[in-house]
């Protein structure tokens, strides 16, 4: 079995990473609301009005 090495070898998939890091907004976002997060909820903590603004 070959395992990988420990330490600066990793490889960084930065639009995983992006990913992560939306999802643990929402979760915080959802875990703060008393009931469930709207549409418009959900697209501020994603940004996507942003997104849409700079294109």
């Amino acid at each position: 079995m070959h395992v990988a090495p420990v330490g600066g070898t990793a490889v960084q998939d930065h639009v995983a990473l992006a990913e992560i890091e939306l999802c643990g907004e929402l979760i915080i976002a959802a875990s703060a609301a008393e009931d469930r997060l709207s549409l418009e909820s959900i697209d501020e903590v994603l940004r996507v009005a942003e997104e849409r603004e700079v294109y």
